[in-house]
């Protein structure tokens, strides 16, 4: 049974579901799912989960880091470098890393974040992109997110472009970031270019290009290795019985009642998960394999 993850170093053109679709045919799977869409301009980290893995995809950390380009003195209607030019204004001509740096302050941390109107926000049960595509003006109201690190890796006064070093929550919109920016700033912002170096605890480092799906194929990453910020639960081989027909066991040690437990099954491979249950008790919550 195929059972793990693959993270791609994503390239700029296709999208998610192209490069979803390429891994589906080189495993030989028709259950594989990805965690985080990219744009298709964007590239870097796109974790890909295979077989019964997919139903993993929840329990991963949901934080994100990106390397962000953002070219101030523009507005578009996408807020980034595709959309339609609406105006040209020249940044502020004092303009340097330090003033750049109180600029980004307001941003840094928890925050309100409207979305672009090209987005996959769902308003009235259509995708905010498709209305804004058939010429609807939107004004969608802003969401919490948070920034945990927003740091200035360059600054090219005569381009009007800053490179950005950026860890976020998931929801976070780097697109949106630009142009509030340039709105702070009182010349506009557009995002450039964007590379995700972070997606879901995967790093950039783990990544293989999409050409590298052919034979031999690359190796997958064990569900047991990635979810190692979840507690664990061995069992023995006369709970693995029990566990496989979906029965309650006790639990080896108490767990908070909102805990989500990695359960091992005696051969070392991963039998599922658990959720606490009163006093002592382990309730399968996830199993794989079933029995009966």
């Amino acid at each position: 049974m195929i059972c793990g993850f693959l993270v791609l170093d994503k390239p700029a053109g296709p999208t998610s579901h192209t490069c979803v679709a390429r891994v589906r045919r080189a495993y030989g799977l028709k259950r594989v799912g990805h965690g985080g869409t990219l744009d298709p301009a964007v590239t870097g980290v796109l974790p890909v989960a295979l077989g019964p893995a997919t139903r993993l995809l929840p329990y991963l950390p949901g934080e994100k880091a990106y390397r962000a380009w953002i070219q101030l003195g523009v507005r578009t209607t996408t807020d980034d470098l595709d959309g339609t030019v609406l105006d040209h204004q020249p940044p502020p001509a004092n303009l340097t890393a330090q003033t750049l740096n109180m600029a980004l302050a307001p941003f840094r941390g928890s925050i309100q974040q409207r979305p672009p109107s090209f987005s996959a926000v769902h308003v009235q049960g259509q995708r905010a992109y498709a209305l804004a595509r058939a010429g609807h003006q939107l004004h969608l109201p802003p969401r919490p997110v948070t920034l945990h690190r927003l740091e200035i890796l360059a600054w090219d006064r005569d381009e009007g472009r800053l490179e950005l070093d950026i860890h976020c929550s998931s929801g976070t919109y780097i697109r949106s970031l630009a142009r509030d920016l340039g709105e702070s700033l009182g010349c506009g912002g557009a995002l450039a270019s964007l590379r995700r170096t972070e997606a879901l605890g995967f790093h950039l480092h783990q990544s293989v290009a999409l050409d590298a799906l052919v034979p031999p194929l690359p190796p997958l990453l064990d569900p047991l290795d990635v979810l190692h910020h979840l507690p664990r639960h061995q069992l023995t081989s006369r709970e693995e019985v029990g566990w496989r027909h979906g029965r309650e066991m006790a639990a080896h040690q108490p767990w908070p009642p909102d805990a989500t437990v990695l359960v091992v099954a005696p051969d070392g491979k991963l039998a599922g998960l658990a959720k606490p249950r009163g006093q002592g008790e382990l309730r399968p919550h996830m199993v794989f394999n079933t029995d009966g």
